[in-house]
């Protein structure tokens, strides 16, 4: 397993499986019912996010913790793996939407640039939405944006200690949630049989983070032909953007 550099934990396995799998295996870790202390020595940590307003509301929240020292800032996906590569964080705290470099491949990208620096996303979209792909795509935490004021702090002390951070609370609604009434999954595997398998391809590509040129090099093809494929799904599924791939990835079981 790999171990942190500066503090050597070993990390905690990353859970697998299901949204309810994943909320009942991390409900049950120990930070989610006692925390995690602050430690003697600093952690060090790199901001990215492409709205200058969210990187000062974020150093906000993190001014005054003796324990988190903030040593560098990044606007996009690929300013962020080149600052990691040279100052090796050991906690990287990350947007997923970005025009210069999104970061599901940022975080995929980190684990050759800077393997020993741990990713917590930070994001607008609730954890339902997108947190398989964000576990799947090498990251440590997830947090939605809507809860940074109350959580960041512990959650970088909990990415920092080599556990795999989500929210309690959510963890635990995630946990309670049953399995997908078999009814929908069918619905959702009868809707996406209505695809090609090159367009199935791409539908589960798509909703593990994987963008057009990255889609492309995969299946061999360009990224204006990943382009036309995703028009046809449009036009036959209704599939805009990237959260309803995810919705109807999960619904038919496609990440399991």
């Amino acid at each position: 397993m790999r171990t942190n550099a500066n503090d050597q934990h070993t990390l905690a396995p990353t859970p697998h499986g299901t949204l309810a799998e994943v909320g009942r295996e991390l409900s049950t870790r120990p930070y989610a019912r006692r925390g995690v202390a602050a430690r003697s020595e600093p952690i060090r940590v790199i901001l990215v996010d492409d709205h200058h307003l969210v990187l000062s509301g974020l150093k906000a929240v993190l001014h005054g913790c003796q324990d988190i020292s903030v040593v560098g800032e990044a606007d996009g996906g690929h300013a962020a793996v080149a600052l990691a590569a040279r100052l090796q964080p050991e906690v990287i705290v990350m947007d997923l939407d970005m025009p210069d470099g999104d970061g599901l491949t940022a975080t995929r990208a980190l684990q050759t640039a800077s393997p020993n620096s741990l990713v917590l996303i930070v994001t607008m979209s609730p954890e339902h939405d997108r947190l398989l792909p964000v576990l799947n795509a090498g990251a440590r935490g997830y947090l939605c944006k809507s809860a940074v004021d109350r959580e960041l702090v512990e959650a970088i002390r909990v990415v920092a200690a080599g556990e795999v951070y989500v929210r309690p609370a959510v963890s635990q609604a995630l946990a309670k949630s049953s399995a997908e009434p078999p009814r929908e999954r069918d619905d959702a595997r009868a809707r996406l049989a209505r695809l090609s398998d090159r367009e199935q391809t791409v539908v589960v590509l798509t909703a593990r983070g994987f963008n057009g040129p990255e889609i492309g090099r995969q299946l061999g093809i360009t990224a204006k032909t990943v382009d036309t494929y995703k028009q046809r799904i449009e036009e036959k599924l209704g599939l805009a953007h990237r959260t309803d791939y995810v919705r109807i990835a999960l619904e038919a079981d496609l990440f399991e």
